[in-house]
């Protein structure tokens, strides 16, 4: 009887795991919906963001804080009629994070896909 599959000894020279790559930032649940959503449409309006997300104002304004923070998001309020809007755009580094994260993600997907794991 044999025991579990044993992971290889680390070789210096391989390149590091591709879950060590993921942003912080970028890659919790509601700020890369963000960021995917915003990707998708270009410019997008708060209230649908928080329609679409499933979020209070309040928790999609703190997540919105940390994007714009970081630079990968820009927040632009104004008035549609007599009524105050706030749109978001993706910016140029946020749509670079957004590409990054999602071929970080299919490295770990195609990881998981092609590894064996033993029958119990």
């Amino acid at each position: 009887m044999s025991g579990p599959a044993e992971a290889p000894a680390p070789d210096e020279t391989e390149t590091p795991h591709p879950v060590t790559g993921l942003d912080d930032v970028v890659h919790q649940r509601v700020r890369l919906g963000i960021l995917t959503i915003t990707h998708e449409a270009r410019r997008v309006e708060f209230g649908y963001l928080r329609t679409q997300l499933q979020l209070t104002a309040g928790n999609l304004s703190q997540h919105l804080g940390v994007l714009e923070t970081a630079g990968l998001v820009e927040v632009e309020k104004g008035y549609a009629g007599r009524r105050g809007r706030t749109w978001i755009t993706l910016t140029a580094a946020g749509s670079a994070a957004l590409a990054d994260e999602i071929g970080r993600l299919k490295l770990l997907i195609a990881r998981v896909e092609t590894t064996e794991t033993p029958e119990d």
